[in-house]
């Protein structure tokens, strides 16, 4: 499920501390011993250990060994915060050179960039980008992705639609796996050892007779995946239609055909 962010209370405050500049009133103003960037980084590392929920000012302070009202003259809230622990993710992403290269290899590396992140923060995974931060490292995201479509034919405004298409199948894939991941670790079990204990139990109430399609396909689709849902082979099989859907844009004449 997507995790709103609370809206910031000062967005010209927010933009100010995403962009470093620095404040004129200097009561409020950082105080010497820390920095926004340790800050947000002791905060980040709290959600990748624990999930978002576990980030707290309190906890974010015990980490830096000062106390909670310290924080505040660095950044005004937890609202705040996690727009600079957003941004400060997108700012460390790898960015591949594909220059020169097909448009399909270009497009899917922006999408393992994106993978790569959330495997890494599974917790922005879970986070809502329908207003995403504006700093540094969201624009330097932006204009490196958006380069994987230029130059394509595509107008201004259809690049952004495809990008955007992109990035939220490649969020709903990191939604999906880290959910996966949860439940493994919550039930101490992996998915075959899962069905090894409720295999049984399910096959005395369910009769494949009532429904020959689903006992059909769920037993085919499991014995190729080697369980229920696959994160891996959902993700390359969707990331081939995305393309292929991107492909009718950018390549008309050869859907349907080997693309270009």
């Amino acid at each position: 499920m997507t995790s709103r962010r609370p809206a910031a209370h000062d967005p010209a405050r927010t933009l100010q501390l995403l962009w470093r500049q620095p404040t004129s009133d200097r009561r409020r103003g950082p105080r010497p011993g820390l920095s926004i960037d340790a800050v947000v980084d002791a905060a980040t590392a709290i959600a990748d250990a624990e999930g978002l929920a576990a980030v707290t000012m309190r906890k974010v302070a015990q980490a830096l060994g000062v106390v909670p009202m310290t924080l505040y003259t660095y950044v005004p809230g937890k609202a705040e915060l996690l727009e600079l622990m957003l941004d400060a993710a997108y700012g460390r992403m790898a960015r591949t050179d594909t220059t020169g290269r097909p448009w399909r290899e270009r497009v899917a590396a922006v999408a393992e960039e994106n993978r790569a992140l959330y495997r890494r923060h599974p917790w922005a995974a879970a986070v809502s980008t329908s207003r995403p931060p504006l700093g540094p490292g969201q624009m330097a995201k932006y204009e490196h992705e958006l380069s994987a479509l230029d130059g394509l034919g595509l107008d201004d405004v259809t690049m952004d639609d495809c990008l955007a298409y992109l990035l939220a199948f490649v969020q709903a894939c990191a939604r999906a796996d880290a959910e996966a991941r949860a439940v493994r670790q919550e039930s101490a079990m992996d998915d075959e050892e899962w069905w090894a204990v409720n295999g049984p139990l399910f096959a005395r109430v369910f009769d494949e007779r009532a429904y020959p399609l689903a006992a059909r396909v769920g037993a085919a689709a499991g014995a190729a995946h080697g369980s229920a849902y696959n994160p891996d082979h959902a993700y390359a099989f969707g990331l081939e239609r995305v393309l292929d859907a991107l492909a009718a844009l950018i390549d008309p004449n050869t859907v349907g055909k080997s693309a270009r």
